[in-house]
């Protein structure tokens, strides 16, 4: 490429951009197509490349370097959206970053001649990595948001609230409670005593590994909320171990209700509830 003296950096680059422009936006995607493990086709790679590379000649053309600047605003925006889309599609940061990264080495052969097309390269390549640090960024945030989106799903699943009788809802617990976890039962609890007319509930903690200080204290919060709903709580699954832990660490669950199984905790919400049973003798013969 021949220099032309006086020429600005950014007109350098424009000139080149443009008048090689089809031969580099190929070269460009066929890069980012290969380092994406085919996982996305050449066409979509190439029309999501194409609006990027459009925008950056455009913002080049304001005689701009600065990928931070408001002439790259529009580049920016189509960057976030190509992010956005590697992070939900499941790529890895080194993945999502080639698509900046690669046209840098595209344009290298390009820029190898004299001092003022090796000073262009460094300059545009300083832009991209500005660009490139942009896009990590922008993955990042979107990741933590699926991270987290996840985590309130995983939440809910892991706290049911079920209907064992007319007037009576059942809370199995499994894991660790912790405060997020707590709210979640008390959210879910409270919810389903309204839409249910429900006047019992159990939460049964059969499946909590360990019962400390911390888990009763939840527990009686989750029981005080449902009283001033006008429920009564009662909690189930109380183990020898899960006893004999309660008693060493002195904690004291008042008039709150305890037993051993569901099946237990169940009866007695029922009779609480003005349910009467009755044992039926064995017919005769029966086995």
């Amino acid at each position: 490429m021949c220099s032309v003296a006086g020429d600005g950096i950014s007109d350098r680059l424009v000139n080149l951009l443009t008048v090689r422009g089809e031969d580099l936006g190929a070269q460009w995607a066929d890069k980012v197509t290969g380092s994406l493990g085919g996982r996305v086709s050449r066409a979509e790679v190439q029309q999501e490349l194409q609006e990027i590379y459009t925008a950056l000649v455009a913002a080049l053309g304001d005689g701009s370097l600065d990928g931070r600047g408001e002439a790259f605003g529009e580049v920016r925006a189509l960057l976030t959206e190509l992010s956005r889309n590697r992070a939900h599609q499941g790529f890895t940061p080194t993945e999502t970053a080639v698509s900046v990264f690669a046209l840098k080495e595209v344009l290298e052969p390009s820029l190898g001649g004299d001092d003022g097309d090796l000073q262009a390269y460094l300059k545009f390549g300083a832009l991209l990595d500005t660009l490139g640090l942009f896009t990590i960024e922008v993955y990042t945030r979107t990741r933590e948001e699926l991270i987290s989106a996840q985590a309130e799903q995983l939440l809910e699943l892991s706290t049911p609230v079920v209907k064992l009788w007319d007037g009576v809802i059942g809370v199995p617990l499994v894991g660790t409670l912790d405060s997020a976890r707590t709210m979640v039962v008390m959210e879910k609890m409270l919810q389903a005593l309204i839409d249910t007319g429900s006047e019992q509930a159990i939460i049964d903690i059969t499946g909590v590994p360990a019962v400390d200080t911390e888990v009763a204290q939840h527990l009686l919060k989750t029981v005080v909320a449902a009283r001033l709903m006008g429920a009564e709580c009662t909690i189930s699954g109380i183990r020898p171990q899960i006893a004999q832990t309660i008693v060493a660490l002195g904690i004291n669950f008042g008039d709150i209700v305890t037993k051993a199984t569901l099946a237990d905790a169940l009866r007695h919400a029922l009779r609480r509830s003005g349910v009467t049973f009755s044992r039926t003798a064995p017919q005769a013969g029966a086995r």
